[in-house]
């Protein structure tokens, strides 16, 4: 199962709590963690800067506050909607269909959480929350090669493989290399598919 959406802190007005991390999800997308000072968060999400601090006690803590948000938030989306009692091939489908469809409807948070290198900060609640979904889609994949259907290779190779080739699809649309109508979502569907199965199924 994901871990719920990070939990506000109780003392935490909501308004002001999401204020700062809209602000903090926009600043980190546009500079990167690196580029962005405690302050100009402050000023963007239009509170005073001890403020930020009353919730969370360095930019490290807000950094992953966000990062577990959104990251359960993707997990949810494709754990509640994933089909347990179908074919590999129709379980292949919905998953990117998920995933597409949160990557284009939150597409700050998809670009902080996929294209941004977090290695150097997350702590380790974040760190598993992010393996939790990579495991579940291994997971998923081992089952279709209990079927005969998915190739026999490493279930987490494919899966990093699957990931990668998903990231860098939306990196290219996110970056203007790439259009991505719907006969181009289509088309990298199935030639991830074709990646993963013995055959054409």
């Amino acid at each position: 199962m994901v871990a719920s959406a990070e939990p506000r802190p109780r003392t935490a007005p909501g308004d002001k709590y999401e204020a700062i991390l809209a602000a903090a999800l926009h600043l980190f997308v546009e500079r990167g963690f690196y580029g962005v000072a405690v302050p100009e968060v402050a000023k963007r999400a239009k509170v005073a800067a001890g403020t930020i601090y009353t919730y969370f006690p360095s930019k490290e803590a807000l950094v992953n506050a966000l990062y577990r948000k959104w990251k359960a938030a993707v997990g949810q989306r494709v754990f509640t909607e994933f089909p347990v009692n179908v074919p590999p091939r129709e379980q292949f489908d919905v998953m990117w269909a998920s995933m597409t469809q949160f990557a284009f409807e939150h597409r700050d948070a998809f670009a902080f959480l996929e294209l941004h290198h977090h290695a150097s900060y997350l702590d380790r609640e974040s760190r598993e929350l992010e393996n939790q979904l990579k495991e579940f889609a291994a997971g998923a994949l081992m089952l279709g090669q209990a079927t005969g259907v998915i190739k026999p290779t490493d279930p987490k190779l494919l899966m990093e493989l699957l990931f990668g080739a998903f990231t860098g699809m939306m990196r290219a649309h996110v970056e203007g290399r790439l259009e991505l109508g719907e006969q181009a979502i289509l088309d990298a569907r199935e030639a991830c598919w074709q990646m993963l199965a013995v055959a054409s199924r």
